[in-house]
């Protein structure tokens, strides 16, 4: 008897972050105490002019499908956005906006892998980049990063892994899951060999833009690189920015022939995006931006907290980060430690198991030995988290 799955699905992994948050939120359920700091989603409200501005789309009969890659008054605030923010100019046929950056993202990998291409992703990575490469027919070029770079690519690793079957190098700054972001130099570095071979496309992911607290302005490849224009692909969204997660926009700008193939991708996919959503996301980009200052301050304060206490665990390591909401503590120590658990993966069981909180393993993510913990909670929460941490190690640690 078959069980009919085809078997490239037979080796794709389902997302390590959504099983985490999906158990977590089964064992509440069940009446467990549960903290839950495994999903990557703001805990934020949407701004109210964002959400006014979809009940006006919906009153005056907004409901209809839209254009295939996105309304004219949404494309116009993304090319708005991109002029005023980033420096860069792109057209109305430049842009597809999608149900989400991670649709933009599959977009993209479906409408230029051929079979056998190679995607070039430092890890640690999003989780989803290899599995997506995967879906599309690509081979991912894991290059692994390590602390003493500060988890990220140099240009000596990445000319290393080009080779004449690279078609696509994946950048995300700041980075899912360390929090990590490029500087200046760094990305000049990694442009510069970029410019050297024509035939390999780079994306940036740049969906964590707004929660960013470096010491320099964040690096955009386009605006450094203008000559790179024709070969880079900017992914980016209203999802964590705005706290608009369940809204499901992102959008790809990049040059006009790689949009029109990921257009022909989405129109036997998905069709267009929620018109509604569309209607709040040039709310978002054309109202008042004072609510992203607001909530990159409160993302600002929790990283100090949680990066500091963290530090002082037995057991564990953790370096700061310049953006995201995210903390990705080394746990290698206190894995030893513990009789029994000899991954990360059984690490973070052992923690929602015996303290009652929920973080995602290190491996999904490409680096044994660590855990990701979400800051995208109050305070209290974190430091009521933190306890229960504590008192487990002290109490088994060895």
């Amino acid at each position: 008897m078959t069980d009919f799955i085809a078997d490239l699905i037979n080796q794709v992994k389902p997302s390590a972050t959504i099983a985490v948050s999906m158990k977590a939120a089964a064992l509440k359920r069940a009446g467990q105490d549960v903290i839950g700091l495994g999903a990557g989603e703001p805990d934020f409200d949407t701004p109210y002019h964002v959400k006014q501005a979809a009940i006006k789309a919906i009153e005056d009969g907004q409901t209809k499908y839209t254009a295939v890659d996105g309304t004219p008054e949404l494309k116009e605030a993304i090319i708005s956005k991109l002029k005023r923010e980033n420096q860069v100019d792109y057209h109305h046929d430049e842009i597809l906006v999608s149900c989400g950056a991670k649709h933009s993202i599959f977009n993209l990998l479906s409408a230029v892998l051929n079979p056998g291409d190679e995607v070039v992703i430092p890890a640690p990575y999003w989780v989803s980049y290899p599995d997506m490469t995967l879906l599309a027919g690509g081979q991912s070029v894991i290059v692994k990063t390590s602390q003493s770079s500060d988890f990220k690519l140099t240009a000596e690793q990445l000319t290393a892994a080009i080779t004449k079957q690279t078609k696509l190098v994946i950048l995300n700054s700041p980075s899912n899951p360390t929090g990590r972001a490029y500087s200046q130099q760094e990305m000049k570095a990694l442009g510069r060999v970029l410019l050297k071979y024509q035939h390999v496309l780079v994306t940036t992911d740049d969906i964590y833009e707004h929660i960013y607290w470096g010491d320099e302005p964040l690096a955009n490849l386009v605006a450094l690189f203008p000559e790179l224009k024709t070969r880079c692909i900017i992914i980016n969204g209203v999802s964590k920015a705005y706290a608009m997660t369940g809204w499901r926009i992102g959008y790809a700008a990049g040059p006009k022939n790689i949009i029109t193939a990921m257009r022909k991708v989405q129109s036997q996919s998905t069709s267009n995006p929620c018109s509604i959503s569309q209607a709040a996301a040039v709310a978002a980009y054309n109202g008042p931006q004072d609510c992203l200052q607001e909530m990159r301050k409160a993302f600002r304060e929790r990283h100090d907290y949680l990066i500091a206490a963290l530090d002082q665990l037995p057991g564990f390591s953790c370096q700061p980060g310049q953006g995201a909401f995210y903390a990705f503590p080394d746990v290698t120590e206190a894995i030893e430690q513990l009789a029994g658990i000899d991954d990360d993966i059984a690490f973070a069981s052992w923690l929602l198991e015996e303290a009652g909180v929920a973080v995602v393993p290190g491996t999904p993510f490409g680096a044994p030995g660590y855990i990701r913990l979400s800051f995208a909670t109050s305070i209290d929460i974190l430091r009521a988290a933190v306890l229960r941490m504590e008192t487990c190690l002290n109490k088994y640690l060895n």
